[in-house]
C-alpha cells in the first residue's frame, strides 16, 4: 500500500488491455493527431528548401518521418526509457530524482538539466493545445469555404471551454478518451490503406536508404526538412511521462498494436495522395477521405486534439506538483478532483496561466501552418534533458560501465541533438515562443530555489539549537496550557520560529509540544510503515518527520494519526498546529538582485498557506508573523 488516503478502499488493478486501451486516449493522443500537420510541413519545407517534392523527394521525407518513428519512438523511449522508471513513475523530473539518488548528490549540472527539461514541457503544454485544435478545425475550410471566417472563432471557443471543464476533472471523460482515439487511429489507418493500394510502390519508403540518400544529397539545407520531420514524433515524452499511469506493458502493447501501424499506414498514404495529386498538399491528410467522410473526419479529429490537448495540461499539472514537492517552484493551490485516482489534480493558476498562452498563441499566429515554426523547438531540447538524465541513470543506477551506458545512449543524444539542431533554424519564425515561456519558467524556478536559500542562510543566523530552549525551559517555570501544540520546521534541531515567539508573546507553554518536519523523498510514493518517524526528547517534547514522496500530497492529519500505532494517540481536537507567517521586506543589503527579490516576494506572497498545502483543519491553525528582510 502506497497511498496516504488510509480510507480509500483497495480497488483490482485493471487488466493490461484496458489500461492498454486507456494509454491509446492518454499517452497517443499527441502523437496521433501529428498526420494533421507533420507530412505537410515535411515535404513543404523540402520543397521550400531544395525546390524539388518530386517522388525521389517525398520518398525521403517519408523515409525520414518513419525512422524518426521507429528509432526515437520504438528504440529510445518503448525499449529502453520506459525500463528507466522511478519506482513505476516516469516524466523529467522524476528521471532527475532518480539520476541525483543515483549519483548520491545534487549537483548543479544535473540540477540544471532538468530544470530546463521541465521549463520546456511548459513550453509544449501551450503549443499542442493550440495547434493541435486549430489543424483540426480548419478542416471545415474543406467542407465549405463559407466557414473559413469561422475557423479562429470556432477554435477560440473549443480551448476556452477546454480549460473550463479542468476544475472538474478528466474522471467522468477519461473513459471516453480511449475508445474515442483508438477509433482515430482506425480512420487514420483506413485513410492511409485506401491511398496505398493505388501505389503499393510507396511502400519503398520504408527502406532507410531513401532517408539517407535525402540527407547526403541536400547536406546542410536537409536540416530544414529535419524540423518539421520532427512534429512526426511530438509527443513521444508522453510516453514516458505516462508510465506511472498505466505500466510499461501496456504502453508497450497500445504503441505497437495501434499506434504505430496506423501512423505508419496515413503517412505512407499521404505520400501516395501528393504523388498522384501534387495540389492536394495544401491539406493531404483531409483530402485523402472521400467528400461524404469529410465532415465526421473534421468532427473526429476535433474530438482526438481535444483528448490530446487534455492529456498535456493534465501533464502540466503533475508536473507542477512535482516541482513544487523538489522545492522548485512555491506552494499553489491543488484540487483534487477524483475520490479514487490520486493524480487527478487541478492547479487554477497553472490552467489560468496555459490558458493565456494558448490562446495568445492562437490569435497571435493565426494557422497551424505558422504554428508549426514554433513547435518542435521545446520538444526536442526536453529530449535532449531526457537522454542525458538516462546516460547518468545507466551507468549510476543500473550499474552499467560508463563505456557501455555511452554506446547505448549516445546514438540517441546525437540524433535528438541533430533535430534540437534543425528546429533551432526555426526560432526567428516562431520557435522563439517555446525558447522565451521556457526561460521564463527557468527564472521563475531558479528566483525560487535562490530566494529560498537566502531565507534559510537568514534564519539559520537566527536560530536557537532546541536543547538549549529546552534546558532553559526546564530551569524557569512556565505555566502550561492544557493540550498539543505542534509546531511546523524544516530544521527539527532547532528551535522553530514559531515556538520563540510563543514562549516570548504568550510565556507559556502546552502540555505536550511536537517538533514537526515534513520531507520529501527522491520517489514517488513512500510507503505507509515509512511514513512517520518519532522521537521522545522529554515528557513534553517530542520530534516528529513524516516523509512523503514528490508524487504525493503531503496531508499531515492523517499522517499524524500513524503515530498512534508508535504510542502517542494524536488528538486533532486538542491539538493546536502553530505557524510562523513570513513577512517579507526589501533590505537594502542582499546577494539577490533587486528584480529576482521583487519576484521572489511576490511569489511568496501569492503561496499558497501552509494550513492549505498540508491539509490542517483552519480551526486548527495558529499563525504568529514574523518580518524578515531580503
Amino acid at each position: 500500500m502506497t497511498t496516504t488516503d488510509l480510507s480509500r478502499p483497495i480497488r483490482k488493478h485493471p487488466g493490461v488491455l484496458a489500461l492498454s486501451l486507456g494509454s491509446i486516449g492518454v499517452v497517443y493522443g499527441d502523437i496521433g493527431t501529428s498526420p494533421l500537420y507533420a507530412f505537410r510541413e515535411a515535404v513543404r519545407a523540402a520543397g521550400d528548401a531544395v525546390g524539388d517534392t518530386g517522388r525521389e523527394s517525398v520518398l525521403g521525407v517519408l523515409s525520414l518521418i518513419l525512422w524518426a518513428l521507429f528509432v526515437v519512438v520504438t528504440l529510445k523511449y518503448v525499449v529502453i526509457l520506459l525500463r528507466a522508471d522511478n519506482q513505476g513513475e516516469g516524466g523529467t523530473l522524476s528521471l532527475l530524482a532518480l539520476a541525483q539518488r543515483a549519483m548520491g548528490r545534487q549537483t548543479t549540472l544535473v540540477l540544471m538539466a532538468g530544470l530546463v527539461g521541465a521549463a520546456l514541457f511548459y513550453g509544449d503544454a501551450a503549443i499542442t493545445p493550440a495547434i493541435s485544435v486549430l489543424s483540426a478545425v480548419e478542416g471545415l475550410s474543406l467542407v465549405t469555404s463559407q466557414l473559413d471566417a469561422y475557423v479562429l472563432p470556432i477554435t477560440l471557443v473549443i480551448i476556452v471551454a477546454l480549460f473550463a471543464v479542468q476544475s472538474r476533472g478528466t474522471a467522468a471523460v477519461a473513459s471516453l478518451f480511449g475508445p474515442i482515439t483508438l477509433v482515430w487511429f482506425g480512420v487514420l489507418a483506413w485513410g492511409g490503406l485506401a491511398q496505398i493500394v493505388t501505389d503499393p510502390a510507396i511502400l519503398n519508403a520504408l527502406n532507410p536508404i531513401h532517408a539517407a540518400r535525402f540527407l547526403v544529397k541536400h547536406g546542410s539545407v536537409g536540416l530544414i526538412v529535419l524540423g518539421a520531420v520532427f512534429l512526426a514524433v511530438t509527443g513521444a515524452e508522453a510516453l514516458y511521462a505516462d508510465l506511472g499511469h498505466f505500466g510499461r506493458r501496456p504502453i508497450t502493447l497500445a504503441w505497437v498494436a495501434v499506434a504505430l501501424p496506423a501512423l505508419v499506414l496515413n503517412y505512407l498514404g499521404q505520400g501516395v495522395l501528393v504523388l498522384q495529386h501534387p495540389e492536394a498538399l495544401a491539406n493531404p491528410f483531409y483530402l485523402m477521405y472521400p467528400d461524404w467522410a469529410l465532415l465526421p473526419v473534421v468532427l473526429l479529429a476535433t474530438m482526438a486534439t481535444i483528448i490530446a490537448s487534455q492529456a498535456v495540461i493534465t501533464g502540466a499539472f503533475s508536473l507542477t506538483r512535482q516541482a513544487i514537492q523538489l522545492r522548485l517552484l512555491p506552494r499553489l493551490k491543488i484540487r483534487h478532483t477524483s475520490e479514487t485516482q490520486e493524480g487527478q489534480i487541478y492547479l487554477p493558476s497553472v490552467n489560468a496561466l496555459l490558458l493565456v498562452a494558448v490562446l495568445a498563441l492562437v490569435v497571435g499566429f493565426g494557422n497551424s501552418a505558422a504554428l508549426a515554426h514554433a513547435y518542435g523547438i521545446s520538444v526536442t531540447g526536453t529530449m535532449v534533458v531526457t537522454a542525458l538524465l538516462a546516460l547518468i541513470v545507466v551507468n549510476k543506477h543500473w550499474g552499467w560501465p560508463l563505456w557501455a551506458a555511452t554506446l547505448l545512449m549516445a546514438p540517441f543524444l546525437l540524433i535528438d541533438l541533430i533535430f534540437l539542431g534543425a528546429n533551432l533554424l526555426k526560432v526567428f519564425d516562431g520557435g522563439y515562443v517555446p525558447l522565451a515561456l521556457a526561460a521564463l519558467v527557468i527564472c521563475v524556478m531558479l528566483t525560487w530555489r535562490q530566494g529560498t536559500a537566502v531565507l534559510v542562510r537568514k534564519e539559520h543566523e537566527a536560530e536557537v539549537a532546541l536543547t538549549t530552549i529546552l534546558r532553559q525551559i526546564e530551569t524557569k517555570p512556565i505555566p502550561v496550557i492544557p493540550g498539543t501544540a505542534i509546531y511546523l520546521t524544516s530544521s527539527p534541531d532547532t528551535a522553530p520560529v514559531a515556538l520563540m515567539h510563543s514562549l516570548k508573546h504568550f510565556k507559556s507553554l502546552h502540555a505536550q509540544n511536537v517538533i514537526l518536519t515534513i520531507v520529501t523523498a527522491t520517489i514517488p510514493r513512500v510507503a505507509i510503515e515509512d511514513r512517520v518517524q518519532m522521537e521522545e526528547i522529554n515528557p513534553r517534547f517530542r520530534r516528529i518527520t513524516l516523509t512523503y514522496g514528490y508524487m504525493e500530497d503531503p496531508n499531515v492529519p492523517e499522517g499524524l494519526i500513524l503515530c498512534r500505532k508508535l504510542g502517542w494517540k494524536f488528538d486533532i481536537m486538542s491539538t493546536s498546529f502553530l505557524l510562523s507567517r513570513r513577512s517579507l521586506k526589501l533590505s537594502s543589503k542582499s546577494t539577490l538582485p533587486g528584480w529576482q527579490r521583487r519576484v521572489f516576494i511576490f511569489m511568496a506572497r501569492n503561496a499558497a498557506g501552509a494550513s492549505d498545502y498540508f491539509h490542517i483543519p483552519a480551526g486548527r491553525v495558529v499563525e504568529i508573523g514574523t518580518q524578515v528582510n531580503l
